[in-house]
Order: C-alpha cells, then structure tokens, then sequence
C-alpha cells in the first residue's frame, strides 16, 4: 500500500534573526523565494530558540524538549548523551520515512574532527559543519570543493570570500535536491542546514556587492547601551559593548570562536551598517537557493504533497545595543527567529499567527503531520491546529510564556547561568549568581532599551516574574526515570 504521507524540507539556517523576511517587513533584504514560502504558508511572527548558541537549540528543537532537560546546555561538547530522547528524525525514520541530512548537526563539538554520529535515523549522509577545510575526512562539503579544483583555505584567507557556485549554502541546496529527488516511494525529510548567515560576514563579492552599507537601516542603538553593557561586562557574550561604528569584530573569541565552533576571521569594516549589508547578502544567496529547491520540488512533481519549513537556530545581535555574535543575552535579535511552514496544497497560506512559540514546539508538530503520536515526555506543543485551522492563527495555540536558558554554553571566562521568560508583555531575563538581570516592558518598549530591573516602582512585578520564572525552570527540569510504583 502506498504511503502518502507528505514530504518535509526542513530548512534551517544558521544565527538568522526574525526580522530578515522582505514578507514580514524588511524591504532592505531581498527574499522572494522565501516570501513565496510566507504568502502560500503560515509563518509564527513570535517563535523562540530554547538557547541563544547552536549545540543546546539543535538539541533541543530535535527532540522538543528544553536543553537542560535534554542535558545539553552548550556548545563544545565531547558527545550527545546516552540515553538522550529520540531525535525527531529518528522516530520518522522508524515509521517508514527515508531522512536525509545536508549540512549542519551540531550535536556534540566538531572541533578538530568531525563530530561523532547519534543514532539520528539519516540514511542519507552529506555532512559539512562550517565553510572550512580543517577536518582530516568525512567533510563533505570541502572533499566537493576540493574535487571542484577549488581551496577553501585559499577562498577563506581572501578577500572576496568563497564564490557563489562553491558556496556551501549552494552545495546544500544541490545535496538537498539530490536526495530529493532520487524517487524513492517511501516519504521523505530532507534536513538541510545552511551554515549562513554565521559570521563571518564574508558573502561571495558578487552578492556583497548588492547591497550598500549606506542603504541600510542601522542597529537598534543608543548611547544608553554602552553603559548597560558595562553593567553586564562579566556576563559571556562574544562580544564587548561598543558603538556600532566601532564594533569589536577583533577579540579572540570572535576570530577564533568557542569551543566547538572555531570561527573564521571577519574581513571588511567594523562599523554596523557594512556588517548588516554583508548579511542581508548571505541571506539573499540563500534565498536563491531556496529558490532553486523549490524550483526542483515543483519540476519532479512533488511540490503540493511536500510541507516546507524554514527556521533557524538561532539570532544575531547585528551592533543592536552595541553588540555583535552570540551568546548570554536574550534580545529580541538574538532569541526570536523566522518559522514558516508552507504547503499550499494542505494549508491556507498568507497567515500570520502572533502566537508565543517555541522552536521545541517544531517536533511534535512533524510528528503529527506525520500521522504519529506525540510522546508524553516530549515538552513542545504541536502547532498543527493553527496550520489546520482548527484554531485560528490570531488565537492560536500559543504559550502564555517562552523561555530561553543559557547554562555555561560557550567556552568564556565566567560560565555564566541565565535564564529569559517572556509573557505576552514582559520579558524576564535573570543573571544567577549576579544579582544583575533585565526586565522589558515590550508593549511600551519593544526595542529595549528601558532596563526596569532596578527601577523601584518595578520592583513587585519583578517578583511576581521571578517567580514565575523559576515555576517555569523547575517544571521544565528532567525528572529522571520513570516512575512504575509507589516504592
């Protein structure tokens, strides 16, 4: 009997913020092929990562459960845990789906190796974790290169970056076509995880070149920033506040990144505006090739039985408050990512739900398209009732509150702990160990800058917020083996 289930392309990029959708109100980017996605989809206008750094949210969004549950809290890891939760893509795998990875996985470190395989239900493998040729085998990505009679090396120590057709957002979206379109009867997901927009802000010349620095809107920035940076200096970030004309592209951490991601030297200006039009270019070249995916999808005949997703790990902070990169802050650059799910022919497209999300929320809703049940000890909450328009998208099934943790995740001198809750008005983000923190009122202030955490009216809804906060960290805590008797 035939199945026919629908295929998944699950598109996920790397460090790319909410805000960078021609269709969801940047006219400075250039994203049509992504705009097709949200004006024939449904895109989650407030969806959240469950960690601001690659390794903890990978985990995360593939086994719906929050980092700290799942015990993954950072980047550099030697191994996924044993006896971790199924991943997503091995339960579909189990169910007669033929799963494929291109790209990123990011599970454990990749640092100086190629990071160990899980039992992760791929039977197609084509791995490439960064744009670098620094693994002694099993990098896909630069064997094609090299086989191209191309050096990533040599591309990298240029100027000019590596050119569009060697790209490796090109390499995925041709690795993606590929097993796409190997016409198995089984139903398929192709996981394709694009590298970009990761610094290090080096597009390929010819896309760079699209866009001007002096066209750009700029960061969110006031002088205030400087001194609430200040404030936070000993909190892990890759960054030091500085003014977007000036940022601080040049530490160690940023050209030599954190364990487990070791970076690339960022070329170019360092001003915030010549940043921004190099990203907005690494978006576009994905833009494109989404294009090419989709362009591939409709010419084999697939199309309308295939739901798209396209997501991201996580944010940048791009200069907002006087930062660049990642790590323990929970801005909205840097916490809040694009999630639409596309499939004209099984959703009502040009919807946009202003439901509170959560990136884990991702598996349970695959599982459901699917045809599966939800396991009880997955903690994401499936969307498909918005998709299906069992509720509405403007009610939707969103969460009263999101949360974000950052659990000594990059390899910095602190090791600092934080968590963010955010409700439909406030967001809540506490130091521990600190006694430093941020609280937003994001309906009168939804650029942050008024930090109300030692205001002195603020002071009982700050209390009220800790406390739920901390609700919410014990009721997301792993609770250990389960439990089959009174003793």
């Amino acid at each position: 009997m035939a199945d026919d289930r629908p295929n998944i392309l699950w598109i996920c990029t790397d460090q790319q913020r909410y805000d960078t959708i021609a269709a969801l109100g940047n006219q400075h980017v250039s994203t049509p092929h992504v705009d097709r996605l949200v004006n024939g989809g449904v895109a989650f206008t407030r969806a959240y990562c469950q960690s601001p750094i690659c390794t903890p949210s990978r985990a995360s969004f593939l086994t719906g459960m929050y980092p700290s549950a799942v015990h993954v809290n950072g980047n550099g890891n030697g191994r996924f845990p044993v006896g971790a939760p199924k991943l997503v893509t091995r339960m579909l795998a189990d169910s007669g789906y033929r799963c494929g990875l291109i790209g990123k996985l990011h599970l454990a470190s990749a640092f100086g190796r190629v990071e160990p395989r899980v039992d992760d239900g791929y039977s197609y493998w084509q791995y490439s974790h960064a744009p670098r040729d620094d693994w002694d085998h099993g990098h896909d990505y630069a064997d094609w290169v090299r086989a191209q009679g191309g050096d990533l090396n040599a591309f990298n120590a240029g100027s000019d970056g590596v050119p569009a057709d060697l790209h490796q957002t090109t390499w995925c979206a041709g690795k993606a076509i590929e097993f796409m379109c190997e016409g198995s009867p089984s139903p398929w997901l192709a996981s394709v995880n694009i590298y970009d927009p990761h610094p290090p802000f080096n597009p390929p010349k010819a896309y760079r070149d699209l866009f001007d620095p002096a066209n750009m809107p700029g960061p969110l920035f006031r002088d205030s920033d400087l001194e609430q940076q200040h404030k936070l200096v000993g909190i892990d970030f890759q960054s030091k506040g500085r003014h977007p004309d000036q940022l601080d592209i040049s530490s160690p951490i940023i050209s030599q990144g954190p364990l487990g991601d070791p970076g690339l030297p960022t070329r170019g200006a360092t001003d915030a505006c010549s940043l921004q039009a190099a990203y907005y270019a690494m978006i576009k070249l994905i833009d494109d090739r989404v294009g090419d995916m989709l362009a591939a999808l409709d010419e084999s005949g697939q199309l309308e039985n295939t739901i798209v997703l396209f997501t991201s790990d996580h944010g940048e902070t791009l200069g907002d408050h006087g930062l660049i990169q990642k790590g323990c802050r929970f801005y909205e650059g840097l916490v809040r990512v694009p999630l639409v799910f596309s499939c004209p022919e099984r959703f009502r497209g040009g919807r946009r739900s202003d439901a509170l999300v959560e990136l884990l929320d991702i598996a349970p809703t695959l599982l459901q398209l699917a045809g599966l049940e939800v396991p009880g000890h997955m903690q994401g909450r499936s969307l498909l009732p918005v998709l299906d328009e069992s509720v509405s998208a403007e009610s939707g099934t969103g969460r009263e509150f999101v949360r974000c943790e950052f659990y000594d995740a990059l390899q910095a001198p602190d090791g600092t702990f934080a968590t963010m809750y955010r409700d439909q008005r406030y967001k809540l983000v506490v130091y521990h160990g600190h006694n430093l923190g941020e609280l937003y009122d994001l309906e009168e202030d939804p650029e942050e800058f008024e930090n109300m955490w030692d205001e002195l009216e603020a002071q009982s809804l700050k209390l009220e917020l800790v406390q739920r906060s901390f609700d919410a960290s014990m009721l997301a805590a792993d609770r250990g083996c389960e439990r089959i008797g009174p003793m």
